[in-house]
């Protein structure tokens, strides 16, 4: 059984409607999974998880939320850690996303499946797609 974390920041609940959809998938997989509103992680708990979900909405000019989930998430380790990254956008083409993959990609982390993105709040496939990848993270 795969200890997984899932860690977010939701301003307006799409991103926790997501992030809960990936919680049922890996549970449904059989993971032991643990849910984390951003504010409540401790980035030192990273090593303790064989996989840690991230998701975070795309804020401003696409980029992560930067008062609350970037400091967090920036303190974490994630060199060979199997992570998947999910969030919810209102506008752009998802920049916000691809330059997120790439900087994970770039600190060492193996990023075990596609990343989920819905506009605004999560439909059923955008649910589908994040149970998807809360199983990926369990395999």
């Amino acid at each position: 059984m795969s200890k997984i974390a899932v860690v977010y920041w939701s301003g307006t609940g799409n991103t926790q409607a997501m992030a809960d959809a990936v919680v049922n998938g890996a549970r449904e997989a059989g993971g032991e999974v643990s849910l984390y509103p951003v504010s409540e992680f401790d980035p030192a708990l990273v090593s303790s998880f064989d996989s840690v979900a991230f998701g975070c909405p795309a804020m401003g000019a696409e980029e992560l939320e930067e008062s609350e989930f970037e400091p967090v998430f920036s303190a974490c380790d994630i060199s060979g850690k199997k992570i998947a990254l999910f969030g919810s956008y209102g506008w752009g083409d998802g920049e916000w996303m691809r330059s997120w993959e790439e900087r994970c990609k770039n600190a060492g982390a193996d990023i075990v499946c596609e990343s989920v993105m819905c506009n605004d709040a999560p439909d059923d496939t955008g649910i589908a797609s994040c149970v998807e990848l809360g199983k990926a993270l369990n395999a």
